[in-house]
């Protein structure tokens, strides 16, 4: 077809869709770094709610075994005790559930580790201080961390009256 001596071109040049797939790939590539970066921050505060978790599940524990918990008994190292034979005492349940209280952070957290500092208050009441911690270098890393500085640990401290 020719419109005054010219000829009339219909669609586009190789060279323009090329053009157009670099741009399209790279937004589809911000995109991915988009939902990269949504991942690391949904694990971050996957993590951090495990942690509190933990922390107020020991606080429950504490608060059924009162009495142990008082004599500073969850302060101490934790050690396996089989209940089901004999009743055990205070003591024993306090170190018990410490023991499963450290595997399960162990378990539900990288390199996740917890401590258990008692206390008193103005008024003498007891307090108890559940320190959680682990390892979110990962999630750290992928929020752009400053080159040279090494991720720390991250940690929920739980504080409550028994």
């Amino acid at each position: 077809m020719r419109v005054a001596g010219r000829v009339a071109v219909r669609g586009f040049t190789l060279v323009e869709v090329l053009i157009a797939l670099v741009i399209l790939s790279i937004g589809l590539l911000g995109v991915a770094k988009l939902v990269t970066g949504a991942v690391h921050a949904d694990d971050s505060a996957y993590m951090r709610g495990q942690a509190t978790q933990l922390a107020y599940e020991l606080l429950d524990m504490m608060r059924a075994n009162r009495p142990g918990a008082i004599a500073g008994y969850y302060t101490g190292t934790p050690t396996y005790a089989d209940c089901s034979a004999a009743a055990c005492g205070d003591q024993t349940v306090a170190l018990l559930d410490l023991y499963n209280w450290q595997n399960e952070l162990s378990v539900a957290l990288p390199a996740g580790t917890g401590t258990v500092t008692m206390g008193t208050d103005e008024y003498n009441d007891t307090t108890a201080t559940i320190t959680v911690s682990w390892d979110d270098s990962q999630a750290q890393w992928a929020f752009g961390t400053a080159p040279g500085v090494t991720p720390g640990a991250m940690t929920v401290t739980l504080e409550s009256i028994l």
